[in-house]
């Protein structure tokens, strides 16, 4: 009998399933939506609505067959060509909490649907993260197009400058260029897509098939089958003659259909779908042994199977991979063993990692005050992230500088605002994305690498920490599957409910007490203490408060 999911999970350990769908959304059905922990006001949402008119298209969104949002998207032409707006509202339950989530995206595009420039607005509730971009073809040596960002988060904008060999596109505007091409059955079509959350662009396969009648809520339409693929996520599409998408299905169980705006805008989440996020998000592993305490593991040997595991980072920092087995040693017993040669990339500032800002470097300062080495910087740092986050769950596009305004955020937000703190003091740093073990099953999550030098020596070590969970070291469940931001986490997308595991060796810390099944644990005579042993506050956020 398959054990159930009874024993309650800290929120921010199960959110990245829902970043995951997030990153998947915006990349394979043309609007990306995140989750917040304010609703949204019905006031504010009928404004926001209102410019859409009688030609707007509506779509409603389900998950695995059950109602979660809507989106609504329009097509206004200008002197130059046309302007796309779109916009989405998802209600998207996680542990008994049902969150709005909200986005804009619009795009202008030339007569022949190519991008020109776009604006993109993500607003948590907390405050905006918003990107803007400006696409212009060069006519001097290097490479044909250059792409403008400015990025404003926590107050602050950052700009840069982007050469690209292509002119890229947006999933906004993907269905109206296929149009304006003539849908031909049996062609295939490439393109360099911009994902303006994780700001990257990548390849995108779509196959023309033929045309058939498709039903769409209340009415059927003629639509051509359109099959996307975008970094191992496919898609299926029907689009019609003039690109408008009336039906979309994903792997990861997300649907959209055109509907109409009383249909779309009608939301209920049922029992159901609680259910089948949770279980989503949850590897189960198959066990001899289990595990009573990850933080109590010394060593770990588990075997994949069901999906083709991310390649280029699965090696390094305690981690490896032999014949398919991937080794994972606790990092207590790690010594240092010479020197990472690419370190500067690692202490530079990024959008959304905004180490040069005088707020981060202040704020790490003050973590580290008095420490002297890098070790015990880092454990300061660690520690000192975890006290300043309130855990609440949230998917959004985890800037520091705004992170550390708010002052609110899960697991890819401590990672965050370590990763820039860590990097403003001087300390090396980055980001990893996988699996940690909890309450009997691998839930995806994200946790930093600081690299650290032996004092007296050139030798050094990336070892993994984890500010959300309160541990330095990470403990040795904490299984690597990419390291990068939200563009490398979209490498997760293909593993989402097809990813088994199988652990083939644990090996224990000395000494260590094994709960036995059906036989209470002998308990401790730890004498008489003066004090009141203090209970356990009832959070959603209990791991935090057991330093390792």
């Amino acid at each position: 009998m398959s054990k159930p999911f009874a024993s309650p999970l800290p929120r921010y350990v199960t959110r990245p399933i829902a970043l995951a769908v997030l990153v998947g959304w915006i990349a394979t059905m043309g609007v990306l939506v995140h989750r917040t922990y304010v609703q949204a006001a019905p006031a504010t949402l009928a404004t926001d609505l209102a410019k859409y008119g009688p030609t707007a298209v509506w779509h409603g969104v389900y998950y695995r067959g059950e109602k979660i949002g809507f989106t609504v998207s329009q097509t206004t032409r200008t002197d130059h060509g046309f302007e796309l707006e779109q916009e989405g509202r998802l209600q998207m339950p996680l542990l008994g909490q049902d969150t709005a989530a909200a986005i804009r995206t619009s795009a202008r595009v030339d007569t022949d649907f190519m991008l020109r420039d776009f604006d993109f607005a993500l607003d948590p509730g907390t405050g905006p993260v918003t990107v803007k971009g400006a696409l212009e073809a060069r006519s001097k040596s290097g490479a044909p197009y250059r792409l403008r960002l400015a990025i404003t988060s926590g107050g602050a904008t950052r700009t840069e400058t982007r050469d690209l060999p292509d002119a890229p596109v947006m999933s906004l505007n993907l269905s109206r260029l296929l149009a304006s091409r003539t849908f031909v059955p049996g062609s295939e079509h490439r393109w360099n897509v911009l994902d303006p959350a994780t700001l990257q662009t990548a390849a995108m396969t779509v196959r023309i098939g033929e045309r058939s009648i498709v039903r769409t809520g209340e009415t059927s339409m003629p639509a051509f089958r359109v099959e996307s693929e975008f970094q191992g996520l496919r898609t299926t599409s029907w689009v019609t003659d003039t690109g408008e998408v009336v039906r979309e299905e994903s792997a990861l169980g997300l649907m959209t259909i055109r509907e109409s705006a009383e249909r779309a805008r009608g939301l209920t989440v049922t029992d159901r779908v609680r259910g089948d996020l949770l279980r989503a998000a949850a590897v189960v592993p198959v066990m001899s042994d289990r595990i009573d305490e990850p933080r109590d593991v010394r060593r770990l040997r588990v075997q994949f199977e069901g999906a083709t595991l991310p390649d280029g980072d699965l090696d390094g920092a305690g981690q490896s991979l032999s014949g398919g087995v991937i080794e994972i040693v606790d990092s207590q017993a790690r010594k240092a063993d010479g020197r990472d040669a690419d370190l500067s990339r690692y202490l530079a500032a990024e959008p959304l990692i905004e180490s040069d800002a005088p707020a981060i470097r202040a704020e790490a300062e003050q973590a580290v005050r008095g420490a002297e080495d890098d070790r015990v910087r880092a454990e300061r740092l660690t520690r000192y992230v975890n006290g300043l986050l309130d855990k609440k769950p949230t998917v959004s596009l985890p800037s520091a500088l705004e992170v550390l305004r708010t002052k609110v955020g899960d697991c890819n937000e401590h990672t965050a605002l370590f990763v820039a703190m860590a990097r403003a003091i001087g300390l090396p740093s980055r980001i990893d994305v996988g699996l940690v073990y909890m309450h009997g099953a691998f839930y995806y999550h994200a946790w930093p690498e600081v690299y650290l030098v032996e004092p007296g020596t050139s030798r050094g070590l990336w070892m993994p920490v984890d500010p959300t969970l309160n541990q330095f070291p990470a403990d040795a469940t904490h299984i690597r599957l990419a390291r990068g931001g939200l563009d490398r986490q979209a490498v997760v997308l293909p593993l989402i409910g097809r990813l088994k595991m199988r652990v083939l060796d644990i090996e224990l810390a000395p000494g260590t007490n094994r709960v036995i099944v059906g036989r209470e644990p002998a308990a401790a005579d730890l004498g008489a203490l003066p004090i009141d042993l203090p209970r356990q506050a009832s959070s959603s956020c209990r791991c935090s408060r057991s330093p390792r």
